[in-house]
């Protein structure tokens, strides 16, 4: 009840923005990193999720200040936009590193990645950051997102749902699909676009959607509930197809989520999974 309601409250609060920080390009930065840092599952996703909520404040932040910077540059003072933009864009590799940071210390994982270890690996790729301009980053993603970083991940969505499962008498093998729904929900961030792309053309019965209909859709995207509900019916299906329908049964008793959401949401999984269009 207490992540439902968590999450039907960070869907109203939603961004306009959300999402635009969860490209393919940066997730996978940030899992490579954190294999490299040996760091545990949860860790990653809440590293992408806090550079999510961290980046998206920066981008409203710069907007505000150009446009106060609109009317100083009228009067003859004030920084451009493109300076703001640059000084996003070349602080980005040190704010994820920060991100992964702080999940690392959120985690009860014994792996803390400390400065040290942190600095070593940005001068690798040549950046010149002292560890008190380090310390001073996580300072302004701690500042930024008020202290409010533990956060829950669809992974905790998934473990929930799998006990819960489990305690409602759903006989399924524990180890071997907890395995495969961290697969498959490690695969869902590295393609999440075309994923919820599929989702949505299916939802909609067109292969156009409309500006309007992409921009609605975005409360599907963001949804950790669906995703969690999504992940562990489509593991089942791989692993136990034929206790397939009574998981999802199961799952939308309780999670209200209906059966044919579960079920599109499972097939836009499987064709990118499979590579193939055939239903």
């Amino acid at each position: 009840i207490h992540l439902a309601t968590e999450n039907e409250q960070s869907l109203s609060e939603l961004s306009d923005q959300a999402g635009c920080f969860k490209d393919t390009q940066t997730v996978e930065f940030i899992f490579l990193l954190s294999e490299k840092w040996h760091l545990d599952q949860c860790a990653r996703y809440q590293a992408v999720e806090l550079l999510e909520r961290f980046m998206i404040k920066q981008v409203e932040q710069v907007c505000k200040s150009s446009r106060q910077n609109v009317k100083s540059c009228e009067q003859g003072q004030g920084s451009s936009w493109s300076s703001l933009k640059d000084q996003i864009y070349d602080t980005f590799v040190l704010r994820v590193v920060s991100c992964i940071q702080l999940a690392s210390k959120l985690s009860l994982h014994y792996n803390i990645v400390n400065s040290d270890t942190a600095l070593k690996f940005l001068q690798s790729l040549k950046y010149s950051y002292t560890k008190q301009e380090l310390l001073e980053s996580e300072l302004a993603v701690l500042k930024s997102l008020h202290y409010q970083i533990n956060v829950s991940t669809p992974l905790a969505y998934v473990e929930l749902l799998l006990e819960v499962l489990g305690h409602n008498g759903c006989l399924l093998p524990a180890k071997p699909l907890h395995q495969m729904c961290m697969q498959l929900l490690d695969f869902s961030y590295l393609t999440r676009d075309t994923i919820y792309d599929t989702l949505l053309k299916i939802a909609i019965e067109n292969s156009t959607p409309s500006k309007l209909q992409v921009a609605k859709f975005l409360t599907v995207k963001e949804d950790f509930m669906l995703l969690a509900v999504g992940i562990i019916s489509t593991s089942v299906f791989i692993l136990n197809p034929g206790q397939w329908k009574q998981v999802v049964e199961h799952l939308n008793y309780i999670t209200g989520i209906t059966s044919q959401s579960i079920l599109e949401f499972s097939y836009a999984l499987l064709k990118h999974i499979v590579g193939s269009t055939t239903p």
